[in-house]
């Protein structure tokens, strides 16, 4: 067979892959769009479902509810107790034709306690569905679902292994699964999380998140000594007042550490008046966007215990590592954020931001913390009110963001 033959030969096939793809890419556009009101059914269903992060009855039927959807897409089930939580986590996974391995990933729980049902219904109004949950990250969830229900309906099997991770606990700093997430994440090629992005009312416009602050606590105790308020204070060693010196040491600590943030939230001394404290503590909330910074932050701790203003006390910094950072400093997330841009740009011109960071942190640092897969993070449903009362959805963002995860999941199976 000649040069000019098998030339001929390969830019016929390519023509009919190119064909065939762009095919593909036009029925998911119109299978997305004839599933909105399927997907807002699902919404609905899921919000009733009361999951707030600690309530082991109302976590257990939303994992059942889950369970059975995700076996009727075809995955093999299991479900996984999580030590220390009240959670569970569902682990569906999918065998294909394919070559590499990709997860998605989204947190059953809420932060809401059982009864809020009651006082915020579910319930549609202004282009919005409002209920408790319904962002984050329960429409991530039915994103999920669905996107995997219209690929199976289009035979798409392109993949080596697909897997759906579900959790519990995420409203709890992820205590139970972030080992499970981290030891999946480091499994596959490349890891989707659907947590929500910001309103256009308050982005202007849909985004995918790239970076993530890693969270944690910084822990201050101080012994004294007690002694009578009244008729000995100069025989005890006020603990109080030692917590307060430090405090006002510790007050700026992020100018100081570079990579992390420390607010002072909680303190407690003394049990009554007229006694000396011999015990103060403080507790502070700690975010983290440098890999070291926990670390540096535990020396200058340890340096500032040293410095102490009441004599004979003892002073302890103790820095506890919640869910690590997610970032991706060799631009893999920006690569795959700029796979979702041009894919929203097939929507009319439709724009998608990136958004460069945030303070909260998220499972997609310990998906990708082994720093084998790509990750991107907010690939959920556009809302706002998350922790708050009237949570809702954007209803026109659940065409865009089931779309987007069809045609990401497809190029990522062709290599794209």
């Amino acid at each position: 067979m000649d040069a000019r033959r098998i030339a001929l030969i390969v830019m016929t096939f390519a023509a009919v892959c190119v064909g065939h793809a762009a095919d593909l890419e036009t029925s998911l556009r119109a299978a997305a769009a004839a599933e909105e009101p399927r997907v807002i059914d699902t919404l609905k269903a899921l919000v009733a479902l009361e999951s707030g992060t600690m309530d082991a009855p109302g976590l257990a039927r939303v994992a059942d509810d889950l369970q059975g959807r995700l076996g009727a897409l075809g995955a093999r089930v299991e479900r996984r107790k999580l030590e220390g939580v009240k959670g569970e986590a569902l682990i569906g996974r999918f065998t294909g034709t394919g070559k590499r391995r990709l997860m998605l990933i989204a947190h059953m729980d809420t932060i809401y306690a059982p009864g809020t049902l009651a006082r915020e219904p579910v319930r549609i109004a202004d282009g919005r569905l409002y209920g408790p949950g319904v962002a984050d990250s329960k429409g991530g969830i039915a994103v999920i679902l669905h996107s995997l229900k219209l690929l199976r309906e289009a035979g798409w099997k392109d993949y080596a292994q697909l897997t759906v991770l579900f959790n519990g606990d995420e409203e709890s700093q992820s205590a139970g699964s972030g080992a499970l997430i981290a030891a999946l994440g480091a499994e596959h090629d490349v890891v989707l999380s659907y947590e929500p992005t910001p309103a256009k009312s308050v982005m202007q416009a849909e985004a995918v998140l790239l970076s993530a602050a890693g969270t944690g606590t910084v822990e201050l105790e101080v012994k004294g000594r007690t002694s009578h308020a009244g008729a000995a204070p100069g025989e005890g060693r006020n603990a109080l007042v030692e917590l307060v010196h430090q405090l006002s040491q510790a007050d700026d600590l992020g100018a100081e550490v570079p990579g992390a943030q420390v607010n002072w939230t909680l303190a407690q001394a003394g049990a009554v008046r007229n006694q000396i404290p011999d015990l103060a503590t403080a507790t502070a909330d700690l975010r983290l966007t440098a890999p070291d910074a926990a670390a540096r932050l535990q020396q200058r701790l340890d340096a500032l215990a040293l410095q102490r203003k009441v004599p004979d006390t003892e002073v302890h910094y103790r820095v506890r590592i919640g869910r690590p950072p997610f970032a991706s400093p060799d631009g893999r997330s920006v690569a795959l954020a700029k796979k979702a841009k041009a894919i929203y740009a097939e929507l009319d011109g439709r724009p998608l931001i990136f958004i460069p960071g945030t303070g909260a942190g998220t499972d997609a640092g310990y998906a990708g913390s082994s720093g084998k897969p790509s990750v991107l993070e907010s690939l959920g449903l556009a809302g706002w009110g998350y922790h708050a009362k009237d949570e809702y959805i954007e209803i026109d963002s659940i065409v865009p963001r089931v779309y987007l995860t069809t045609r990401l999941l497809v190029g990522l199976g062709r290599g794209d």
